[in-house]
């Protein structure tokens, strides 16, 4: 039978992390990464960003301003990868929040 620890103080080295505070108060001194919130800010001006360039791309193309189609169609092809993207990682987000929701308590 293991007996029991009657006080820290008969730990060793443990003298060696007194100090440390609660896991509520560390800090962590590495790089500060974004909150999910801001990421998906992130991810949708992104999108729209790419739409709005193959909108452009579009627009000068059919007014004359562009004579090379290649450039017009990788910018639409690429607006349309970025909204699929978006649109399987918001699936992926509801299919993770519907299968938390129906976890038993």
């Amino acid at each position: 039978m293991i007996p029991p620890v009657t006080s820290m103080a008969s730990i060793p080295g443990i003298d060696n992390i007194s100090g440390m505070g609660s896991a509520s108060q560390v800090t962590s001194t590495g790089p500060v990464s974004p909150e999910f919130g801001n990421l998906l800010e992130m991810a949708i001006d992104r999108v729209e960003l790419s739409h709005n360039t193959a909108e452009t791309a579009v627009n000068q193309f059919v007014s004359g301003e562009e004579n090379e189609i290649h450039s017009t169609v990788m910018a639409v092809q690429r607006a349309e990868l970025d909204f699929e993207l978006a649109l399987q990682v918001k699936n992926k987000v509801v299919s993770a929040y519907q299968e938390i929701m129906r976890m038993q308590i």
